[in-house]
């Protein structure tokens, strides 16, 4: 053997190589998921009236896929229709996500989808990076709520890892909502450039379109299956894979994360 498939290939994009074994999300010892219902397995059903309803059921999230797959303990800091506001305003508060014995070495945020509703409805502005807020007084923007929710776990979690998820392409988007999922993107990479520690997970560019077949296979009135749910857990830790393996140095220190000896890290190059 050699050590060839441990390094990034210098022309090496993000998912040229899927590991369905979570490859390097594994060096993480708790990671904590926080998003809306694309992050909670949920399940849209329809009853025998036609009438819908919607199942969170964390086992088949992505999130819980992942941690079957690497050991890794994760946590669902999630629920379906969650937008960043509320997450910040009252949700992580109402379920105690916030509290000490729950930080993590690893954040994977992926919020957007239900705040988009808000932006086209008028009642939200995207922001700037001039409204990037602190953990306690966020602007009345999606990027100051977005923000202060990495602000907030940076104060639990000073060097804690941050993995911030872009929207997916469809063929179902309208144009509307294909372009503010292009600004959400854009803010978000600035985000990672703001914020130490933090790295975007960029689906919209190295995901393929979610397309009519796709949708067919892997998609339950508007939601993923099971089987959907584990190929974005495919999808997602080999992008952190990438990620690490692009950046070996960065991680080093990862086993010092919220341990005795965290006060290391800084020195460990």
């Amino acid at each position: 053997m050699t050590f060839d498939n441990y390094y990034c290939g210098a022309d090496e994009k993000p998912l040229d190589n899927l590991c369905e074994n979570g490859g390097f999300t594994a060096i993480f010892k708790e990671i904590a998921c926080v998003g809306d219902s694309l992050s909670s397995g949920e399940f849209a059903v329809k009853d025998d009236e036609g009438k819908m309803s919607y199942n969170d059921i964390f086992y088949y999230s992505w999130g819980q896929f992942i941690g079957r797959m690497t050991g890794s303990h994760v946590y669902n800091f999630s629920r379906g229709g969650m937008t960043a506001k509320e997450y910040i305003d009252s949700f992580a508060d109402e379920k105690g996500f916030w509290d000490e014995d729950k930080k993590a070495q690893c954040y994977i945020i992926a919020l957007g989808v239900n705040d988009t509703n808000r932006i086209r409805e008028g009642n939200l502005k995207i922001g700037t990076t001039d409204d990037i807020s602190d953990a306690d007084s966020p602007t009345d923007t999606f990027a100051g709520y977005y923000s202060a929710i990495i602000a907030r776990y940076k104060k639990i979690s000073p060097n804690a890892k941050f993995f911030l998820v872009t929207i997916p392409r469809s063929d179902y988007d309208s144009q509307e909502h294909t372009e503010i999922y292009d600004k959400l993107r854009e803010l978000i990479y600035k985000m990672s450039e703001y914020f130490d520690n933090t790295y975007v997970v960029d689906l919209r560019k190295f995901t393929p379109v979610i397309d009519e077949k796709f949708v067919s296979h892997f998609y339950l009135f508007g939601h993923l299956t099971p089987q959907g749910y584990k190929i974005f857990a495919d999808i997602i830790s080999s992008y952190i894979d990438y990620i690490i393996r692009k950046n070996p140095r960065d991680f080093a220190a990862v086993g010092l994360i919220g341990s005795f000896a965290e006060d290391k890290v800084k020195f460990v190059k």
